[in-house]
């Protein structure tokens, strides 16, 4: 038997998916089933398009229904520990700059289920992540990339 994925987040980000998984269950699914049952007034559904297109919406929202209960059931909330200041790992905010004269940038490493680059949150499953994990502050780091190699400097860790 395999080992089930862990879906590393916060409790914010956990939080955040129970309210996507009863959004589905409540809203969503109430609205597809509202659709299929009008598309069925509609006459013949072997060339009913609108009932193809709701049947297809169900099946969108029934695999996201089973995608996010699964994330919830196997979720390991990260906690953050003062023990370890100063390393990058899960939970915490890192500031780092791209050598030799890059722009101060920083980010929050957290789970790929709560993952949102635009708001300044990266999965630990991305390169970046992966490389700064374990790392101390004033490191200098090697960060492969899918448009190759660079470097950084860890400014500080919160």
């Amino acid at each position: 038997m395999s080992e089930e994925k862990r879906f590393y987040m916060t409790e914010e980000g956990k939080a955040k998916v129970e309210e996507e998984l009863h959004n589905l269950k409540t809203v969503k699914r109430k609205e597809v089933v509202e659709r299929i049952k009008i598309a069925r007034d509609f006459g013949d559904l072997s060339e009913n398009s609108e009932y193809d297109s709701a049947k297809e919406e169900q099946a969108f929202v029934e695999t996201r229904i089973a995608q996010v209960e699964k994330m919830i059931r196997y979720a390991v909330i990260i906690e953050s520990d003062n023990k370890n200041q100063g390393v990058v790992d899960l939970g915490k905010s890192v500031t780092f700059k791209e050598l030799p004269d890059g722009e101060q940038e920083t980010y929050t490493i957290v789970g790929s289920a709560e993952a949102d680059p635009f708001a300044g949150k990266i999965s630990n499953d991305s390169p970046m992540a992966k490389s700064l994990i374990g790392k101390e502050k004033g490191a200098e780091v090697m960060v492969a990339s899918p448009g190759g190699e660079f470097k950084v400097k860890i400014i500080d860790v919160e």
